[in-house]
């Protein structure tokens, strides 16, 4: 019983010690790793660290993407943007956090990231997304964290667009 416990002990010690180590340094990176791109940009380097982010492309022609999530979460919305002609590839990292990457459910997405101790899930019908063409390709890693493709709609199919669009020509 005093093994049991003895190991239990420790295992909780190197956990919290692990923990606080994480933080720190997640702090420290924080300090040293920007954003970097537009919502314009055709390639954009994303990083959250302990906060959360909400991005919308609108790339004429995306091609590349890094997304850092650490102890945060983002939401990356590509219904507004177009893919390059020869696809484009986001590298994906989340650490105690997650991320939500939005797509027109007609994109091709192949998902190459790994989880661990966490989830990856591309919860789109799969049978919506057009053969051929320019593919979407996620790789990267999930630690105790969650990777999620979504399908959504692209801007000029909401009806809430298209009424503000009206209104803004007449």
């Amino acid at each position: 019983m005093r093994l049991i416990r003895s190991l239990l002990g420790l295992l909780v010690g190197l956990l919290v010690v692990g923990g606080v180590a994480s933080a720190v340094a997640a702090a420290m990176t924080k300090r040293q790793l920007v954003s970097r791109g537009t919502e314009d940009d055709d390639e954009v380097d994303l990083v959250v660290i302990f906060d959360g982010l909400e991005f919308a492309s609108r790339a004429p022609a995306f091609r590349r993407g890094s997304i850092l999530t650490w102890y945060g979460g983002a939401t990356v919305d590509l219904t507004g943007a177009a893919l390059d002609a020869a696809g484009a590839t986001i590298d994906v990292r989340t650490v105690f956090g997650g991320l939500q990457v939005i797509v027109p459910a007609t994109w091709p997405v192949d998902i190459q990231v790994m989880g661990m101790f966490g989830g990856v899930a591309d919860t789109r019908d799969g049978d919506e997304a057009a053969e051929g063409g320019p593919r979407l390709v996620l790789t990267g890693w999930a630690i105790a964290g969650g990777v999620s493709v979504i399908a959504g709609r692209a801007p000029q199919d909401m009806p809430l667009a298209r009424a503000a669009e009206a209104g803004a020509g007449g």
